[in-house]
């Protein structure tokens, strides 16, 4: 689906523009109000004049001036995350350094040491592109080593964020897909583990408003219409639970809470269910106002009230009073039976809670003032310090153990004395044991488990109780790298194996300077590199150990010459382009072509279908340039779309489908209804018969009244695929028909 770009009519005058930047430099001061100290005001108005005159002659892409922007950054900073006037001068200058002529060393002379360094954290590091580095995985790495100075980077790279996403319309499409796909793939991961959770509902919505408009469009409209009901509901369900909390002479709000679009997209699929049957649409939030000593006690009396007045589910019961995420997230969570058999999610908190809870880190600091121990984030932030300092890896290796190791939930775990451990959903024994220390890691055979054997690749539970089991014979192997998920555990099993394949390389480098010497040349740097491109390795030590284990027997040398002490490998024959295949219903010449593609040749490009997500015309896609395989046209919606687009950006290449009915298409669909009389023949006679659409192959499996039936069928675009999966809909009996991608 290509959007018409809209550019929006921005048409102010000089005077006008003006006046609307001392509007929102006021109301930045406005929501400042009470952090403001003696001289708090005139450092501030000398970062916005700094900025306003570095930007003067910027504009944004709707055509406004460029300073609203840092204003509208440093209002987020102050008013959603909570950050007070330095963090305010760092929002309003951030782009400066990158963008204008203005230097660091201005803004240190002008602001101090502190800002500047929080200016030079958000100031992107223009990085050389190269073949297997991501411009945006190396911003990010650098945007993360600089939270091992100051977290406010991070925090104010956010409100960045948040305000270019909420802005995005007037961008071009293949823009608004890269930064979108960026967005939910590291920053709403981010934005959540630094406890903000209303910025990343927020992030994963407008992303998912820009990736998937259609079904975006459908969920947002469904909420609107249900809207009604919905209060209705709540208001009933909370009346009983207010009159009762009314008598314990507790202080408390409650309300109900809207559920993201993203999270109820996520459950849709996730649980395979309609809208309409996604439990959760119903949630409520009760915020206690209890002293600290009497936290715990009073959220457990609300627990206790709810669950007199309706049944809870006993594994929907999350309790973070007890264990804290690492986040500094507290809360009760338990799911019950409300009226008219309807699941309602309610969560517990204290004031505090809640504002830890919304304003993440920012609160987090505010109440641990004058506390002596550390915190579960402490730690989490000095886990990432300690994965930052392991330089080796590359970029896109490190934002990949990233994701899994610091922005996935966590489960807590109990050594063998009793102490809490703290690691990623997925972690294993093998995860646990390199946590506890680099050597027990190495060293690790098995584990015990709440007292059972358990293999080091066992999935650890939270709540479990874990002593490892160590051998001096053991030594880490490539496999492990299969089940661990922690960024410690990888890089250390990563230098173990490299060490190891160092020691064996050592002989095929032997061996390769028999060879050489018989020819005449020597095993010097460039030479060694020559041969590992000629066999397609990744470096000179990959060569030396593939010869050390026998797996190249150098024969291919002798097609080489020798030039000096240089050797000169043998020119390449050129390979046939392969054709892209496609499923034909009837012969095409080679005039008709499903995609246009926009990018620097207007020529007819060759291009195959990603077989991850099986495209077909109509479907909302992209072109992704691949190394080796030319040009591929993934769907945007398609499971790998997030990291190719926020990974590698540069190869991505618009494109939308041309009209053509020449062509057909492969593609799955999934039946589910009742197992009745004639239900094979009412199917297959709709499709082939009216429809008169080709089918490939048909299974039907049916079991206790309740059939399920895949189909593959040739469709020309996705018009003709929605029509025939309503048409489906529409027969008696049919509950779910879903696309699905075929093999």
């Amino acid at each position: 689906m290509e959007t018409i770009e809209t550019i929006p009519v921005y048409n102010l005058s000089e005077e006008e523009e003006r006046k609307e930047i001392l509007r929102q430099y006021r109301a930045l001061l406005r929501v400042l109000k009470a952090k403001l100290k003696p001289g708090d005001k005139e450092m501030l108005r000398r970062a916005f004049e700094m900025s306003a005159e570095a930007h003067k002659t910027m504009r944004r892409k709707s055509g406004e001036p460029y300073i609203l922007h840092p204003l509208a950054v440093a209002k987020i900073c102050v008013e959603e995350i909570g950050l007070g006037i330095r963090s305010t001068i760092c929002a309003l200058l951030h782009d400066t350094v990158e963008d204008t002529d203005i230097t660091l060393q201005d803004i240190q002379r002008e602001f101090g040491d502190e800002i500047a360094k929080i200016v030079d954290g958000l100031t992107k590091i223009s990085t050389v592109m190269d073949a297997n580095s991501s411009q945006q995985a190396e911003n990010f790495k650098k945007i993360l080593l600089t939270l091992t100075d100051d977290p406010r980077v991070i925090l104010i790279k956010l409100a960045d964020r948040l305000h270019n996403m909420r802005t995005m319309d007037s961008m071009k499409r293949e823009k608004q897909l890269k930064i979108s796909s960026e967005t939910v793939y590291v920053y709403a991961p981010l934005a959540h583990r630094m406890g903000l959770y209303i910025i990343k509902t927020e992030m994963e919505d407008l992303s998912m408003k820009y990736m998937e408009p259609d079904t975006y469009k459908y969920i947002a409209q469904k909420l609107q219409d249900t809207k009604r009901e919905r209060t209705r509901y709540i208001n009933d369900f909370i009346r009983p639970l207010k009159e009762k909390l009314d008598k314990t002479g507790l202080r408390f709000e409650i309300h109900g809470r809207p559920k993201s679009i993203h999270s109820i997209w996520t459950k849709i699929k996730k649980k395979g269910v309609a809208f309409e049957e996604v439990y959760d649409l119903f949630a409520i939030r009760i915020i206690v106002d209890a002293p600290p000593e009497k936290e715990k006690e009073d959220c457990w009396k609300v627990y206790s009230i709810i669950t007199d007045e309706y049944n809870p589910s006993p594994e929907r019961l999350r309790d973070w009073l007890s264990n804290p995420k690492s986040n500094g997230y507290e809360a009760l969570h338990t799911t019950v039976m409300g009226p008219q058999g309807k699941w309602v999610e309610v969560q517990i908190r204290t004031q505090r809670m809640n504002e830890i809870a919304e304003k993440g880190l920012a609160a987090h600091w505010k109440y641990k003032e004058g506390k002596e121990d550390e915190s579960r984030f402490d730690k989490w932030f000095h886990q990432i310090r300690e994965a930052l300092g392991n330089q080796d890896s590359n970029s896109l290796d490190f934002l990949q153990d990233f994701k899994t190791s610091f922005l996935a939930e966590e489960i807590y775990v109990y050594t063998p004395k009793g102490d809490v451990k703290m690691l990623p959903i997925g972690a294993t024994a093998l995860d646990f044991a390199f946590n506890v220390h680099t050597a027990v890691g190495s060293k690790c055979i098995g584990a015990k488990v709440n007292h059972k054997l358990v293999p080091i690749s066992y999935k650890l539970r939270s709540g479990d109780q874990i002593e490892i089991i160590t051998s001096a014979k053991q030594k880490p192997n490539s496999e492990w790298l299969n089940f661990v998920v922690t960024s410690k555990a990888r890089s250390k099993i990563k230098d173990s194996l490299k060490e190891e394949k160092r020691q064996i390389a050592e002989d095929g480098k032997y061996i390769l300077q028999r060879k050489l010497e018989a020819m005449g040349a020597v095993v010097n740097q460039t030479n060694t590199e020559e041969i590992a491109n000629f066999y397609k390795l990744n470096s000179s030590l990959d060569l030396l150990y593939d010869i050390a284990i026998k797996k190249i027997d150098l024969k291919e040398l002798k097609e080489f010459t020798v030039h000096g002490d240089k050797i000169i490998p043998p020119k390449p024959i050129k390979p046939v382009e392969e054709k892209p295949e496609f499923h034909d219903s009837k012969p095409h010449s080679k005039k008709d072509a499903e995609l246009i593609i926009f990018g620097e040749s207007s020529d007819r490009i060759m291009y195959t279908l990603a077989n991850c997500c099986k495209p077909i015309p109509g479907d909302d896609v992209f072109g992704f340039i691949t190394t080796g395989e030319g040009l591929k046209i993934h769907r945007t919606n398609c499971p790998n779309a997030a990291r190719l687009l926020s990974n590698y950006g540069h190869r991505v290449v618009k494109t939308k489908w041309a009209k053509n009915k020449e062509i057909s298409f492969l593609t799955g669909l999934k039946i589910i209804g009742l197992d009745d009389v004639g239900v094979i023949h009412k199917i297959t006679n709709l499709i082939s018969g009216e429809l008169r659409v080709n089918i490939s192959a048909m299974t039907i499996e049916a079991k206790d009244g309740v059939f399920e039936g895949n189909v593959k069928v040739f469709v020309h675009d996705k018009e003709e695929l929605d029509e025939l999966v309503n048409a489906l809909l529409a027969l008696p009996g049919i509950e779910r028909v879903d696309r699905y991608d075929t093999e």
